[in-house]
């Protein structure tokens, strides 16, 4: 994880939520592809981020829920995957199965240099979430993660997982991935990560119905995001 220490703004927008936030140590994003003003800069991410999800991946738990935990992840990343087994089911149980909290997943497929596979593993979820799948994708991939170099992201396997997760036409997701259908979402999704400063997976934000963003960087443990979620919950409940 690298630290840019450059003050500038930031705009996270997530959910249908727009959150203006000064950057930080973690957060922060050069000017090189930013508009003239910062407000201009604020309507371009609120542009990409605006609707609950970003094409097909959906919210999990209440979408009317007054925080907002979005992940940018990458199906390759070691620590992605070490965040899945350690701390999201707790997450989930504690506070998106309870209405305290709607989790997002947006893929950051930073990994993809490696063999091609996050960007592949990442149109796959999105043919599964066309039947409705997509949360299940996503937690088998973890669950059955191979490692960051071992090629285990195929077109074969993904046509594999979307059987053994219960998609009902196979043939249709064959196509879906075959065509590339989501490939310019995932392409979307990595160029909006590094238009909002993310430079390492997993990246988290918090973003509360009222008040600033608070970014969690990397596979913290369960008491990290308890603390800055507990902030915004315990009152709201």
């Amino acid at each position: 994880m690298r630290k840019n220490n450059k003050n500038v703004l930031i705009a996270v927008i997530a959910a249908g939520l727009i959150v203006a936030a000064g950057a930080g140590a973690f957060f922060a994003t050069t000017f090189a592809q930013k508009p003239q003003s910062d407000e201009e800069f604020v309507r371009m991410v609120f542009q990409k981020m605006q609707s609950p999800t970003i094409a097909a991946a959906p919210v999990l738990g209440n979408a009317n829920a007054p925080v907002t935990i979005v992940e940018f992840g990458d199906y390759l990343c070691t620590f992605c995957h070490r965040f899945h087994e350690d701390t999201k089911d707790k997450l989930v149980a504690d506070y998106v199965e309870t209405g305290k909290a709607r989790f997002v997943f947006k893929d950051f497929p930073i990994n993809d240099h490696l063999d091609g596979g996050s960007s592949l593993g990442a149109q796959a979820s999105y043919c599964a979430a066309d039947q409705g799948k997509f949360w299940e994708f996503h937690d088998f991939m973890y669950n059955n993660w191979g490692g960051e170099r071992a090629g285990w992201i195929t077109k074969e396997n993904m046509v594999d997982f979307a059987q053994k997760v219960g998609v009902s036409n196979v043939d249709q997701f064959k196509s879906c991935l075959d065509s590339g259908k989501y490939a310019g979402v995932v392409r979307d999704n990595y160029n909006l990560a590094k238009t909002v400063g993310l430079n390492a997976t997993p990246s988290f934000v918090i973003i509360p119905a009222n008040g600033q963003p608070e970014p969690i960087i990397g596979a913290q443990p369960y008491r990290v995001f308890q603390e800055t979620l507990d902030k915004y919950t315990t009152t709201s409940g």
